[in-house]
């Protein structure tokens, strides 16, 4: 892809963006040990950090001084096979400074160690922990979001989704997200299925890496693009949309997953879900972790807090 179409504040960062080769063995094991040792990020003032490991819920807790009652399950990215928590420390604890929210950052199992559905399970066993500590927390069961970025948000969908499911078949005790934040999710198998997106390898995530991403997730059950990927895998396959909570979707435009995501908002619309989407011109994927202090990250990031706060009102 030519630098020229990415926005001027955030081409350094495109050009320096790390390529990684997530089809080697190797470099994953590489790349997740460097992650589990990365430094806690600058810490931020009123917010505590602390890892949690509790039955089937693995997790690192932000916890504000001064919780406002609400809550967000968090996600992290790194397309199903690498990544974890540590990386958003930032974020997450920005966020749940600025918007006073307790913030459960799940700790999952990845690909092609763990397919599907072992991701989906892990996120699915924090949202139950967060639900069943919420009194200790200060926080109100009601008033908790799912969220994620990349693979992650791919993942914080897939599990609004069963929670809706398990909501609609009669479990009555079940509490339902009161909203979904994706940052430039990965939804849809069928754009790893597509040869002719390889040429114009995109920055940061192509399709080559993306192909794999789906593959080692849904080893054992099908592969990218064939008919038998599950919608509980891959959110842009479920055909019933009516029922989700508020949702935002932020991607930039020369971003891989750019068509699916705009897809996806326009299906959640036109099922009557109420959906914000927030297009970057000039963005490529990943941009709000390596192009931090851009202000057109900065930005983003401001809208979707805003979203956000508004949403867990």
């Amino acid at each position: 892809m030519d630098l020229d179409r990415v926005h001027p504040e955030l081409r350094r960062m495109a050009r320096r963006a790390p390529r990684m080769n997530v089809q080697s063995t190797i470099s994953r094991r590489v790349a997740r040990l460097a992650t589990r040792r990365l430094l806690p990020a600058a810490k931020v003032p009123g917010v505590a950090i602390r890892d949690v490991v509790d039955g089937a819920a693995r997790l690192r807790l932000y916890t504000p001084d001064r919780p406002s009652g609400a809550a967000m399950v968090w996600v992290h990215g790194g397309g199903m096979v690498i990544g974890g928590p540590r990386q958003d420390d930032r974020l997450c604890a920005e966020t749940a400074a600025e918007l006073g929210v307790v913030v459960a950052s799940v700790d999952y199992r990845m690909a092609p160690e763990h397919p599907f559905p072992l991701p989906q399970q892990d996120c699915l066993a924090v949202w139950t922990w967060l639900q069943a500590h919420a009194a200790p927390l200060g926080v109100d069961p009601t008033r908790v979001a799912v969220a994620g970025a990349s693979a992650g948000g791919g993942l914080a969908a897939s599990a609004v989704n069963a929670l809706r499911d398990a909501a609609a078949k009669g479990a009555s005790r079940l509490v339902e997200p009161a909203a979904q934040w994706l940052l430039y999710p990965m939804l849809d198998d069928r754009t790893a299925a597509r040869i002719d997106l390889d040429a114009v390898d995109h920055f940061v995530w192509n399709n080559a890496a993306n192909r794999f991403g789906w593959t080692a997730l849904l080893l054992g059950t099908a592969r990218p693009g064939d008919d038998a990927v599950p919608a509980a895998a891959a959110p842009a396959r479920r055909t019933h949309l009516a029922g989700l909570p508020p949702t935002w979707i932020g991607v930039g435009d020369i971003d891989l997953f750019h068509d699916e995501d705009v897809a996806y908002a326009e299906r959640l619309n036109e099922a009557g879900v109420a959906v914000t989407l927030d297009v970057v011109p000039g963005a490529p994927h990943g941009f709000e972790t390596l192009g931090a202090e851009a202000a057109v990250v900065r930005e983003f990031v401001a809208r979707g807090r805003a979203w956000l706060a508004d949403a867990l009102a």
